[in-house]
């Protein structure tokens, strides 16, 4: 057999990977863009009242307009500092936590029930409380964010490093690697996949808890152009307010996920990804 016939079949299973590739990145976005087809179709049709909920084409324009007059970005840019300095707070206190409960029995014995009981706290009852002890300024938004990130990356980072497999941390101990070796090339790798975990779940944690903070009290950030809306009978820009939220949320994550694959691809489970 010729060496044309035999390559003739390995190129046409391959031709196919292209157009499911593509297909597989399009998919996502195909609810999405329906839902918009339809809400745009049924809010110009008259089916859906403006007042209760604007076109989509007419809270694009709404959006345009508060970029041209200056309201927009610089209050997206208070509400994006807030939650990125409550993030680094809450997370470098999980973190720390998680640690040293992962690593000790005593402190686990200590920390972790203290911890718990604070995670079932809503943010709602916190926020009077906070209020009195920081007013409403900056202080209370950025803590109220720390307060709701804390609490994921602390479980995950416990969870993490419990599940490390012994026999691993065994055979560090018989090779000779010291406690800081060993925690560094076994231990923190070992429970990245979980911590990693836990941030994507505090990045949507922080969010919400900045959306309570700038709701009830602020005089900036997007919550409060919400709140202003609200007061004028604005859906539009409250539309939008929540189309901001859902976008940043999104990037955020997207931001999560590619920094899973970038530590992670050494790992099994995140090598098929990293290759896509």
């Amino acid at each position: 057999m010729s060496d044309l016939a035999i390559a003739a079949p390995v190129r046409a299973k391959r031709l196919p990977r292209q157009p499911r590739f593509a297909v597989r990145r399009l998919l996502p976005w195909l609810v999405p863009v329906l839902l918009l087809l339809a809400w745009e179709a049924l809010a110009r049709f008259g089916k859906i009242p403006p007042y209760i909920l604007p076109a989509p084409t007419k809270v694009m324009l709404t959006g345009v307009a508060l970029v041209q007059d200056g309201t927009l970005i610089p209050d997206i840019g208070i509400s994006l500092l807030r939650a990125a300095s409550g993030f680094a707070i809450g997370g470098a206190i999980g973190f720390g936590l998680g640690v040293a409960v992962g690593f000790s029995r005593t402190a686990g014995l200590l920390l972790d029930r203290t911890v718990l009981m604070l995670r079932a706290i809503p943010f709602l009852a916190v926020l009077p409380l906070v209020i009195v002890w920081l007013g409403i300024g900056e202080g209370a938004k950025i803590f109220l964010v720390a307060f709701g990130v804390t609490f994921p990356i602390y479980m995950n980072t416990v969870l993490g490093i419990r599940q490390v497999d012994p026999k691993l941390v065994e055979l560090g101990k018989v090779t000779g690697l010291s406690t800081w070796m060993l925690i560094r090339r076994i231990i923190l790798p070992g429970a990245l996949p979980s911590i990693l975990n836990g941030v994507r779940y505090a990045l949507a944690t922080a969010w919400l808890a900045l959306v309570v903070a700038e709701t009830i009290a602020a005089s900036s950030g997007i919550g409060f152009l919400a709140m202003d809306a609200r007061e004028f009978l604005r859906t539009d820009v409250i539309v939008l307010v929540i189309v901001i939220y859902a976008a940043i949320g999104v990037a955020a994550d997207s931001v999560a996920r590619l920094l899973e694959r970038r530590l992670l691809a050494w790992h099994p489970n995140y090598a098929g990804e990293t290759r896509r």
